[in-house]
């Protein structure tokens, strides 16, 4: 009787405990949602953050939204970064960020052209007309300038409408690997696609940003959001997918099942995220030795000059440690 009398008490006052309270987070996210954000979404989902002792909002980047910024004036917590140019810009301009993971190994810039043109890679492309937006004319273009001698009477204004590739077999144009190629697939072309890092485009992308300050002084909920999100990511190429692209469409109505199982499959196929340095070290991967590399790449088109302190963009100090490879 007085044991059990002890287990009732000893029950009563664990349900009487207050919950163990969560570290709140706030992660703006670098464009509308979209299935290249999955793994973050996913994490928020099927309760994976929940389980490393977060509460994570994440706030939908767009056209209108500089998420970066946001970061830099500690508006919110943690950023998705894009490629590696964002976060050289922040040493560029003494800006405390850091990059403290990259989700995808490759970044999933390509060119696309039309079939049976002769358009085969991108020797092929020299000389073709291409069209560019004003941010790639800044970086990716000068790279591949430099490493395929493309000149810039090739470059035709892109407004990120499809029209003038339909109308001109000849017309190559820039785009994401897991969007405008399948665009162009439902408008009735099958297109040749290029993916720049399959030529030594080596940049990170879908990084995760965070301030210096931050990292101080918490360093725990940096690497539980790292690894959460790792988890998170690792689940959403190769499990169940659902409930985080419901969490997308609720977020952004022009996704579509359709839109976000083929890239779901195109990353997977390309090793966006699950490639190189990621094989062996986990999924979030970085290295000194990539990072230089990308860094050398631009001194040699004139994008930063060589005495930037590059290394203080980022720091390894969170990832490599094979998480979500077993």
């Amino acid at each position: 009787m007085l044991g059990r009398l002890a287990g009732l008490v000893m029950a009563a006052a664990l349900a009487a405990a207050p919950a163990v309270a969560k570290d709140k987070v706030v992660f703006g996210t670098n464009w509308l949602a979209q299935a290249e954000h999955g793994g973050f979404y996913q994490a928020v989902a099927d309760g994976t953050y929940e389980k490393y002792g977060l509460e994570v909002e994440i706030r939908m980047g767009g056209p209108q939204v500089n998420h970066s910024l946001l970061l830099a004036a500690g508006k919110i917590d943690f950023n998705m970064g894009g490629e590696g140019y964002g976060a050289l810009n922040y040493v560029q301009n003494n800006i405390p960020v850091l990059a403290v993971a990259s989700i995808f190994q490759k970044e999933p810039r390509v060119l696309i052209a039309h079939p049976d043109t002769g358009a085969t890679d991108l020797a092929s492309l020299k000389g073709r007309p291409i069209m560019l937006s004003k941010d790639a004319m800044q970086t990716f273009w000068l790279w591949l300038q430099h490493t395929q001698g493309y000149t810039d009477d090739q470059v035709r204004p892109y407004n990120f409408s499809p029209a003038p590739f339909m109308a001109d077999p000849r017309m190559v144009m820039q785009g994401y690997l897991s969007s405008e190629p399948f665009t162009v697939q439902k408008a009735g072309v099958k297109p040749v696609v290029i993916l720049l890092a399959d030529y030594g485009y080596d940049t990170y992308s879908t990084t995760i940003e965070v301030k210096r300050d931050f990292v101080e002084k918490h360093p725990d909920v940096v690497q539980r959001f790292v690894d959460a999100s790792i988890i998170g990511w690792k689940t959403y190429l190769h499990g169940d997918p659902a409930k985080a692209n419901a969490a997308i469409k609720a977020a952004n109505p022009e996704m579509d099942d359709e839109q976000l199982a083929y890239a779901i499959k195109v990353l997977n196929e390309h090793g966006i995220v699950e490639s190189g340095d990621a094989l062996t070290l986990g999924i979030g991967a970085m290295t000194d030795a990539r990072w230089k590399s990308f860094f050398d790449g631009t001194v040699k088109v004139g994008i930063y000059p060589a005495d930037l302190a590059f290394a203080k963009a980022y720091s390894l100090q969170f990832v490599n440690k094979g998480v979500g490879l077993k």
